[in-house]
């Protein structure tokens, strides 16, 4: 069975696909692989004020398009000391974040979030990630699993890996960011991680995908 992974960022693509490599009897296709091409439409999808709203905002709106049953999430960091902000904005934090690359835009947002978080210690610095994963297939109704991953933000970026706010999230259970974990122990704690192993074995209970 064919499934329709509604994300543009790489990051999330190699994630996602990581997570849900365990299934079998089903293909995962991004929205390149579908021949969906990027449209201005797409800027007016995640325009509500909840992660559950945006990821079936989004499931739904290429689940239209395509015809396929369509996994897609919505994630973002909350931040304590910020009201939890960045929140459902955190792709789009730094101002003028659309005239810039997804490269410059991950840098840009970390230094905005250091300039807000200026004088703020330590011990105040705590923060989570939130993910969740929405899945409709047109027949039912759609589903939503979320997952969360709590730490805190660093005064500076460690690490390589990972992507979005990796680096100055802290794991406060051994001490590394998320951009200092291999991929593998990543997705063992993440948001990410949770929101969708939650999402397979919802597939796997409801289809019997595995053999």
């Amino acid at each position: 069975m064919k499934f329709l992974l509604a994300t543009r960022s790489k990051g999330k693509l190699r994630e996602i696909r990581e997570i849900l490599s365990r299934l079998g009897g089903i293909q995962l296709l991004d929205l390149d692989e579908a021949g969906v091409a990027p449209s201005a439409e797409e800027d007016g999808i995640e325009v509500f004020e909840t992660f559950s709203e945006n990821a079936l905002a989004k499931a739904r709106y290429f689940r239209r398009q395509t015809g396929m049953p369509t996994i897609a999430d919505d994630s973002g960091l909350a931040v304590d000391a910020l009201g939890g902000l960045p929140g459902v904005r955190s792709r789009r934090f730094v101002p003028d974040a659309d005239r810039l690359s997804p490269d410059e835009l991950d840098q840009a947002n970390n230094r905005h979030l250091l300039e807000r978080l200026v004088g703020v210690p330590p011990a105040k610095r705590t923060a989570h990630y939130v993910c969740v994963a929405a899945l409709e297939h047109g027949t039912d109704e759609p589903v939503v699993f979320r997952g969360e991953a709590r730490g805190e933000i660093l005064e500076r970026p460690r690490g390589s890996g990972g992507f979005g706010y990796d680096p100055l999230f802290l794991d406060p259970s051994d001490g590394q960011t998320f951009a200092e974990l291999s991929r593998a122990e990543k997705d063992a704690r993440s948001h990410r991680g949770a929101a969708f192993r939650a999402l397979a074995a919802h597939l796997e209970a409801a289809a019997g995908i595995l053999p």
